[in-house]
Parts: structure tokens; sequence; C-alpha cells
């Protein structure tokens, strides 16, 4: 899309199969065999798997004894979060060449506002080319990239050739594009409303298009307008970079479902500790504590207290969240993870924050 009309140009940058892949980088006897970024122990969670490892269905956030078993040759190596940080921060410094709009979504992929860029590239397509090849010369990493008029095209372009791709979706052509797309690509279906989409006989962005909105928003209440409006290759969202951070939390998963409650109350003390720290180094004041439990059978629940003055000491924060749990009624229910979190900001002179490299990767911590 050359700069010549009203369009926005947006870019999606997403660095594929990033932690695996900085692993096969590194370690040049992993290169072309299945690699699988996590432990293979009891309750281990697979964080990131080389795409000969998702030949075999081996993904993201699957159990790791699922995806032993899968892929029976799969080489489990451990994370190495103080690297794969190093990384983005240096792609992060990359994409800030090209433009001063960039809304980093994970630590491994962002969106770009190139509609004005230092350079004058007359084509999008240029920029994310040249974003690629730079990221594989000074990295060593691959990325993919999709180029569109909105952040949601954007995004699906970049889905659309993995690993290394490069897709361009013009204003032109995305109507014909989204006709083509299983209702599962939309942004905001997931596996229940995919199933219920089917059941009412919408499986393509065709399909989606073809209902009306009251239809949508009977059907899906608030998401309804969103999937009409992307039907239609509509997403007015700015890039944006920065935002209000609603909320600070803090959790754990157990390595053994715990019932003990004095051994949960432990717990809970730790994890007030970890949060207080977290409330410091995010500089983040609120009046609202939540305590979340997830059960072995993982029903999620959650018991909230609000006050009007601010909830920031660990040992206030633990007094708090173990009131909230004597009133949890376990029977013969064991717990498997359990987290707090600090909301309700309490707003003082500034109340955004600029965006980390390529976003906070995550709250909640490693298995214990």
């Amino acid at each position: 899309m050359p700069f010549q009309d009203n369009f926005r140009r947006i870019l999606h940058i997403d660095l594929d199969a990033f932690f695996a892949s900085v692993e096969q980088r590194d370690h040049p006897a992993l290169r072309g065999k299945p690699v699988a970024v996590g432990l293979n122990v009891a309750r281990g969670v697979v964080a990131s798997a080389s795409y000969e490892a998702r030949k075999f269905g081996v993904h993201s956030a699957q159990p790791s004894s699922q995806a032993a078993k899968l892929c029976p040759n799969l080489i489990f190596v451990p994370g190495r979060m103080d690297v794969y940080k190093s990384e983005s921060k240096k792609v992060s410094n990359i994409l800030s060449r090209f433009t001063d709009l960039i809304e980093p979504v994970s630590i491994d992929e962002a969106f770009l506002d190139v509609t004005a860029n230092p350079q004058n590239y007359r084509y999008a397509l240029d920029i994310a080319k040249e974003i690629k090849k730079t990221i594989k010369t000074e990295t060593g990493l691959v990325a993919s990239a999709g180029v569109s008029y909105n952040k949601f095209l954007a995004k699906i372009a970049s889905d659309w050739r993995k690993p290394d791709g490069l897709c361009v979706i013009h204003p032109n052509r995305a109507l014909a594009f989204i006709d083509k797309l299983p209702v599962k690509a939309i942004w905001g279906v997931g596996p229940v409303t995919a199933q219920k989409m089917q059941s009412l006989g919408i499986t393509t962005g065709k399909d989606l298009r073809e209902k009306e909105l009251g239809f949508l928003v009977d059907q899906f209440g608030k998401s309804g307008y969103s999937f009409y409006n992307f039907a239609r290759g509509i997403d007015d969202r700015e890039v944006t970079t920065t935002r209000i951070r609603k909320q600070v939390s803090a959790e754990v998963t157990f390595s053994k479902d715990e019932s003990d409650p004095k051994k949960i109350e432990s717990l809970i003390h730790m994890l007030a500790g970890r949060l207080q720290a977290r409330l410091l180094r995010h500089n983040f004041r609120g009046t609202s504590l939540t305590l979340k439990i997830r059960f072995k059978d993982f029903q999620t629940i959650t018991r909230s207290f609000s006050r009007s003055e601010i909830i920031f000491d660990a040992h206030n924060i633990a007094q708090i969240a173990t009131e909230l749990f004597s009133h949890v009624e376990l029977k013969d229910k064991s717990i498997r993870l359990i987290g707090l979190a600090i909301g309700n900001r309490y707003l003082e002179e500034s109340d955004t924050e600029p965006l980390l490299p390529f976003g906070e990767f995550m709250n909640n911590e490693p298995i214990l």
C-alpha cells in the first residue's frame, strides 16, 4: 500500500516461536529438532514450542506430559527469561527506528502505525521487509509480519504464512480475504464461541457478515458488535503507546493439589510479600484486593474486598486475603492455583505508563 490515501498503515510483528528459537539459535545442537521450552515434570507446562515440535501437535500452554506423549523425541530445555527479555528489548529498539507509534502486545509481538515514518518509505510492505531483515541480521531471530489498514487485519496477516511470513491485506481485497477465513481466526472467537457459531451455521467470515447486527448481539452480547465490524473489515482501534494499568497481581500454581488450609494461608502470606514488591516496582496504589482460587477441576472463583484507604502493606494484604479465604468452602476440594491482585487504582498526577518492550511478559510465577 503506497502512502497516498486516507488509510492507516498498520504492521503486526511477531517473533516466530520466540523462546524456542532463542534456544535453537544459542544451542546449534537443537536446530532442526523438536524443542519445547519448559520442564518435563509433574505440573510442567510448555512455554514455547519449535516449529519442528508443532508438527506433532505440541504448543504453548500445553501440559508437558501431554506434549511428551505427542512427540516422544521432544527435547525439553529450561527457560531463560532474562535472555528472552534482553532479546525482546533489542527488537523493540529496532522497531523504534521506523516509528514512535508502537504498541507492545506481549514479549514477542507488537503493533506499529507506520502511516508517518521518518525514513519516508512509500510502501508499508517495504518497512515490513526491512524490519524482518534487520531483526534477522542483528538478533539471528525470525519474525513474521502482517500489513494492513487496521490492527485486526494486520494481526491476521502476520499469522497467515508463518513461520517467516509476510502478508499484505490491501483495503480493496479485505472483504474477499475475510470471506475465506474460518471463524476461529476472527479476533475474540475462542473454542466455545466457535462451537456456538458452528451450531448457528457460521463457519466463515462470509457467513458472519451475512448475519444482522441484532442477531449477533442477541447471541454473543457485546462481542456481537465486534464480530459485526470485523466481518466487514472495520476496526477503529488506535495503536496505543501508553496504557492505564488496572491492577497488579501475583499468583502461583501448586506442584501438587493442596487442601490443607494452614499451608494455603502460609502461601497467601508469601504471595502478599511478592505482591507488595510488584506494587512498588510499578508505583501502583489501589483500594481493592481480589483473591483468586482455581480448584483441581479448574473451576475458578474470586473473592474481593474494597475500602476507601489504599491497600499496600504486605501484612495488611495477607490479613485481608486470609479473611477472604476463610469464607471459601473447600469441602472435599483441593486447590491448584491461588492468586492475589490489587485493583481499583488510586489515580495520582499521572495515571498512565509507557508499555514495556514488547509488553510485560506475565504476572504469574513459575510453578512451585
